[in-house]
């Protein structure tokens, strides 16, 4: 499995639509950045901003294109010719119609589900073999009414929903870069209340365990002089 160089946030540029829930791709690789304090650049040749980031070693590509979201295969097949990247070494991040907020889910391949930016990257690289970190936004219910919920704010219930799992994602970082790529989708997928219930179980087990070890050796007390 091949580990992953490129991690592409999508989104439109603009003021404009910084907030709107077609953005939540930007959102996430701006919040990497900003963690990392790394500087965007503008590449002309690949038609959006690139930073780069280093985690334990490793250093990852970041790309936002600047292109409209429709547009968005133009800017990612650039950079991937550029740096000889396969789909497989790509992490796409994106707003996702069919997870409700506060979802945030991992996957590699698989259809685009009518995602103008993904369809155009696809279509572009003539592959769907990348990964894709989905944010949840929830579905307004209504196809037709999709084109206009995606480009306005998420309500504030929703954003608070949103937030708490979206800051959670910003660590697959320093697991993708171990390497253990599946590890990270098991880690990501596991509910953080459950896995701290797990965490305290295991670490009760092996107090228990330790307990027990030990209470032998002080039930024996040495023989009284005679």
């Amino acid at each position: 499995m091949e580990d992953i160089r490129l991690i592409v946030g999508l989104g439109n540029p603009g003021e404009k639509y910084e907030r709107t829930r077609h953005n939540a791709g930007y959102w996430w690789i701006d919040a990497i950045a900003e963690r990392k304090r790394a500087a965007w650049k503008r590449e002309t040749k690949f038609s959006g901003l690139v930073a780069r980031v280093e985690e334990d070693g490793r250093e990852f590509v970041l790309l936002k294109p600047s292109t409209y979201m429709n547009e968005s295969g133009r800017s990612v097949s650039a950079l991937m010719r550029f740096f000889k990247i396969l789909p497989g070494e790509m992490l796409v991040v994106h707003d996702e119609l069919d997870l409700p907020p506060g979802a945030v889910k991992m996957k590699r391949g698989g259809g685009t589900g009518g995602h103008n930016g993904l369809t155009d990257i696809a279509e572009a690289i003539d592959s769907k073999d990348f990964w894709r970190l989905r944010i949840g936004i929830g579905h307004p219910g209504n196809k037709d009414d999709v084109p206009d919920y995606v480009l306005e704010r998420a309500r504030r219930a929703e954003q608070d929903a949103i937030d708490p799992p979206f800051e959670r994602s910003l660590e697959l970082v320093q697991r993708i870069a171990a390497g253990r790529l599946q590890d990270a989708v098991t880690w990501l997928h596991t509910d953080p209340v459950l896995e701290a219930k797990r965490k305290e179980a295991r670490e009760a087990r092996m107090a228990a365990a330790t307990a027990a070890k030990d209470a032998p050796a002080a039930a024996q007390s040495p023989k009284e002089s005679e």
